[in-house]
């Protein structure tokens, strides 16, 4: 597994650096919409990585814009209107996100690059927990939903929060009873996690891999439909559960650009793509290639929104305003 690098981000790289403007087409700058530690922030960091490593783009210039699980960044990409320097990464959770805060910024207004990978979810707890496999969860729930805290790095409809809703929904727990904690992407959930303010914890597979490999957490299940390789966890079907989750990640640009700008990001992004450094780190991690290019990845934002929607229907469950 690939390790990982938290680098926080000062204030000054939220401006603009000497040499990375608009000026200089060469140099891209990528933001994470999340805090450092996030499953955003590993896959923004292994993407600019791999851009250098291949030779697609040097230097690419990574900066944090946290808040309201990843509007706020979204709303800053909405601003940069026309500048073809800059990508945010994101993902299932950005979908979410969009309608938990009252903002005018959406997913509609930027320009799709690709989506990249897609990973399964886990449910983690601590190596001290007294929940030790997904049938000890499901009795905690029975028996009292509101008493276990569940934690996510999401908000209402992103992948922490839906993975558990649908579990809980498939065993016969009411979704709306579960006692889901939301913070804000996977870095402080992990805080919170190893401090013992969830019981469990949801997230991306990935995000967890050192803590995971040295013992400090242990996965009662993952999402997915078949078992990841090099994890000792059954699907949540192997666990008696229905149910299969894939979280997703991409790249989108900010809207406006020129014909010229356009075109030169999805070439980064397809030669990224076929990259012998990008392939090498998809294999390393938890994480399948789900590559579609821009106007393909469009059509899937806006299903991916609907789908969100119905489910969350489904499952009883309305939006909630999230915090900043």
């Amino acid at each position: 597994m690939q390790r990982r690098t938290l680098l926080a981000a000062s204030v000054a790289m939220l401006l603009p650096a000497a040499g990375c403007g608009r000026d200089n087409p060469e140099r891209l700058r990528l933001m994470v919409p999340n805090a450092p530690g996030s499953g955003y922030d590993v896959t923004a960091r292994a993407v600019g990585t791999a851009l250098d490593e291949s030779g697609v783009a040097r230097g690419v210039e990574i900066f944090h814009l946290p808040g309201a699980g990843g509007a706020v960044g979204l709303q800053r990409l909405v601003y940069e209107r026309g500048n073809g320097t800059m990508l945010m990464l994101m993902g299932l959770g950005l979908v979410g996100a969009q309608h938990s805060v009252p903002r005018s910024a959406t997913l509609a207004d930027v320009t799709p690059v690709a989506r990249l990978v897609e990973e399964p979810e886990a449910f983690v707890v601590t190596r001290d927990s007294p929940l030790r496999t997904m049938a000890d969860l499901v009795a905690a729930w029975r028996a009292a939903p509101a008493a276990l805290a569940v934690g996510g790095g999401s908000t209402t409809g992103g992948p922490d929060h839906l993975a558990p809703m649908l579990v809980a929904k498939a065993v016969g727990v009411p979704p709306p009873a579960v006692n889901y904690v939301r913070y804000d992407g996977g870095g402080t959930l992990l805080a919170a996690a190893l401090a013992g303010r969830v019981a469990v914890a949801v997230s991306s597979l990935g995000e967890y891999t050192q803590q995971i490999i040295s013992g400090r957490l242990r996965v009662l299940a993952v999402t997915g439909a078949a078992r990841t390789p090099g994890v000792d966890a059954p699907t949540l079907r192997e666990a008696g559960i229905d149910v299969a989750f894939l979280n997703w990640r991409g790249l989108v640009a900010p809207p406006g650009l020129s014909p010229a700008d356009e075109r030169r990001l999805l070439d980064i992004a397809e030669r990224l793509r076929a990259s012998p450094a990008w392939q090498d780190t998809v294999a390393r991690n938890p994480w399948a290639d789900a590559y579609l290019p821009g106007a393909e990845f469009g059509t899937f934002l806006r299903e991916a929104d609907t789908l969100r929607s119905r489910t969350l229907t489904a499952l009883g469950l309305t939006e909630a305003v999230a915090d900043r």
